[in-house]
């Protein structure tokens, strides 16, 4: 397992594309919850506010059409066409409005797509206003799986994350890896499920007062809380959960650890606790 702060690629999560049999209505949720400002972008609209971007096409629900990185410069994106031209993965066009063209396109072994990138200049120029007050910057993406391991070990080895913590069983199994592709903890996660699934996707608010002031607005807005207010052991970050229309898990968080150069791969017990050291944990696998 690596154990080093530095991942083989420099990126951040940038946008999602969220497929839906009704893309309007749930553009509608997060224009009302995330404070998105929505305009039409075939296939489908496009929701933007400070430090969050979504896309929403037609589709099955509960469904992410693709997660896409904003890598730091063109050598990241040559290294990662380098790693899949290695590991024979083939490479597809980028489905992304919103990255330059030589944006890189992959598909992990459960079929998830991931489009890495530069942002292109016009939406560099796109005006983000938004719930702008309200901070919370688009994360992290996880998904369930049928085979996590083998899911955790393409993305470090092609799209070259970083293994930050894992979860084990009682019989010494990885149930769920935290990877990363920055000092921040995990920007990416894959649990051991029934099902290959997407999880969720979180929103990072910097600091705690703040999940207060999220809460107060889904509280407005007649959107209760399904899990939380609660702390991770995995990123020692603080959360809260709430569901959008389509029912699919979206995270607000706060204070995600920053992982230090020195710090070694973390193991957790696959137990309540781990999920939430305050109380309930939700066990979905």
């Amino acid at each position: 397992m690596p154990d080093s702060v530095f991942a083989a690629i420099r990126a951040s999560l940038h946008h999602l594309a969220l497929a839906s049999p009704d893309p309007a209505g749930l553009a509608d949720f997060y224009g009302r919850a995330l404070g998105l400002r929505v305009e039409a972008a075939a296939p489908g609209l496009i929701g933007r506010a400070k430090g969050r971007t979504l896309i929403f096409q037609p589709g099955a629900p509960k469904t992410l059409a693709f997660a896409a990185y904003a890598v730091e410069d063109l050598s990241d994106l040559a290294a990662l066409r380098e790693r899949a031209a290695t590991a024979k993965v083939a490479l597809e066009a980028s489905p992304s409005p919103l990255f330059g063209p030589e944006a890189v396109c992959l598909r992990d072994p459960d079929g998830n797509c991931f489009v890495f990138g530069l942002p292109a200049a016009h939406e560099a120029a796109a005006v983000h206003d938004g719930a702008a007050a309200r901070e919370a910057r688009l994360q992290h993406v996880v998904f369930a799986s049928r085979d996590a391991q083998r899911l955790a070990d393409f993305y470090q080895a092609v799209l070259g994350f970083a293994l930050s913590d894992v979860v084990v069983d009682e019989a010494g199994g990885v149930r769920t890896s935290f990877l990363r592709c920055s000092a921040e903890h995990h920007s990416l996660a894959v649990f051991q499920a029934a099902e290959n699934r997407l999880d969720h996707h979180c929103y990072e608010a910097g600091e705690w007062g703040l999940i207060r002031d999220w809460g107060d607005h889904m509280a407005g807005h007649h959107i209760p809380l399904v899990w939380g207010p609660g702390r991770h052991g995995p990123g020692d970050n603080l959360f809260m959960f709430v569901h959008d229309t389509d029912g699919n898990w979206v995270e607000i968080s706060a204070e995600l650890e920053i992982v230090e150069p020195d710090r070694a791969v973390g193991s957790w017990p696959h137990e309540e606790r781990t999920l939430n050291s305050w109380g309930q944990g939700l066990l979905r696998s």
